[in-house]
């Protein structure tokens, strides 16, 4: 019998054998017939690998099989066990598997996308098996997510190209489980707007803490990474960053935020009804068009609550100064997005939109990599975006060095 008879034999075998099972199982012999058809297409398929069938002997034969491998596939229509053809000393593996395995990866970095998106893990699963019909953990998702991370970690460590005229510096608490006890982490975050105008998500990195050392690590990466050019850091008055900050970049002018200054006060007032009114005097000030206008606008609020509330006057009278730098630039649309983190606290907001579902990180890594998608998300936003401050009018005022002096 030739080779063709052989092959024709064998096909009408397998139909029979598919018939009969539609006969006797009907709709439930799918799985079975799935398995039949895919293994004797692997068959076939290694026998055209190898140029010749089962104890064939001729010229053109190419290597010898080597048995089986057994491996459980999981499809919609349920787990199949499947026998997978392999050769001896040679790489062979069927594209039957192949496809399924990319099928297999599609639907990872669907579960991944999920997970960044914001949707628990439980919540994940459900969909998992009401679409596909697999049964898929919260340990498996967590894990499947982690196919994220050389992405991630790309972006994270990326050279930092061109000049940043105006940074900005924030932090936001996520709760992790650390050493077997559950801590705020802070997860500092660094948005610069470049030589361009547009903006950029320069970097982020979980840390204990919010202290000096912290901090100046993060800046330090920063300026490995290539961050350069800097004219103007914003960020709240906070201990930690400030001492970073004077031994990272001493020389830099530092823009105190005047939202969070605006807050700051509030606690100063004596009286609880009289707290928005205090904030309202205090946002007053940095709303005049020159430093000279806001700072006689600064002696007229501290006069104002000098009886009421000496102890904010006092504050207020020292602290002031230290939110007037955005005034180092002429045009008023730079000032208005120079003098606040608004920019940071927006995408702080982002970040604990997602990471609520997740309440608490199992580790460090899994926070940072859930944050870091996030930011890479709103950084290739950005990039499409519109210009955030136009650079030719980042322009500083003819006095501003004289001023600073």
């Amino acid at each position: 019998m030739t080779r063709e008879e052989k092959d024709i034999n064998k096909k009408l075998e397998l139909m029979e054998s598919i018939s009969e099972m539609l006969m006797e199982q009907g709709p439930d012999a799918i799985a079975d017939m799935f398995k039949l058809l895919l293994n004797h297409s692997m068959k076939l398929e290694r026998d055209q690998y190898l140029g010749a069938g089962p104890w064939e002997h001729n010229e053109a034969r190419k290597g010898h099989a080597n048995g089986y491998k057994e491996r459980t596939l999981k499809l919609p229509i349920g787990e199949v066990c499947v026998s997978i053809p392999q050769v001896r000393g040679m790489k062979f593996y069927p594209k039957a598997i192949e496809q399924g395995s990319m099928s297999e990866r599609a639907l990872k970095l669907a579960i991944a996308e999920m997970y960044v998106q914001g949707v628990s893990t439980r919540r994940v699963t459900d969909i998992v098996e009401q679409l596909c019909g697999l049964s898929v953990s919260s340990t498996q998702v967590s894990r499947l997510a982690s196919d994220l991370d050389k992405d991630l970690d790309l972006f994270r460590n990326r050279l930092l190209n061109g000049e940043f005229p105006v940074i900005y510096l924030d932090a936001v608490y996520e709760k992790i489980r650390h050493c077997g006890t559950v801590v705020s982490m802070a997860v500092l975050v660094a948005v610069g707007v470049n030589a361009a105008g547009m903006r950029e998500v320069l970097g982020v990195s979980s840390e204990l803490s919010e202290a000096e050392i912290h901090w100046r690590g993060f800046l330090e990466s920063l300026q490995r990474r290539g961050l350069k050019g800097v004219q103007l850091i914003v960020s709240d008055d906070h201990a930690g960053l400030g001492a970073a900050r004077a031994k990272v970049m001493p020389s830099v002018p530092w823009q105190r935020c005047v939202f969070h200054l605006a807050q700051n006060a509030q606690s100063f007032c004596p009286a609880v009804y009289r707290r928005a009114e205090m904030g309202a005097d205090v946002r007053e000030v940095f709303r005049e068009d020159s430093r000279e206008a806001a700072q006689r606008r600064c002696g007229e609020v501290c006069a104002k609550w000098k009886s009421i509330a000496p102890g904010f006057s006092r504050w207020f009278e020292d602290s002031a100064e230290d939110s007037m730098a955005f005034y180092m630039f002429k045009d008023r649309t730079t000032r208005r997005r120079t003098r606040t983190v608004n920019v940071v606290e927006r995408l702080n907001e982002e970040i604990r939109r997602r990471t609520k579902v997740a309440r608490l990180f199992p580790n460090e890594a899994s926070c940072n990599r859930l944050v870091t998608a996030v930011l890479m998300q709103t950084h290739e936003k950005w990039v499409s975006e519109k210009i955030y401050i136009n650079p030719a009018k980042m322009e500083l005022e003819k006095n501003y060095r004289k001023d600073v002096a």
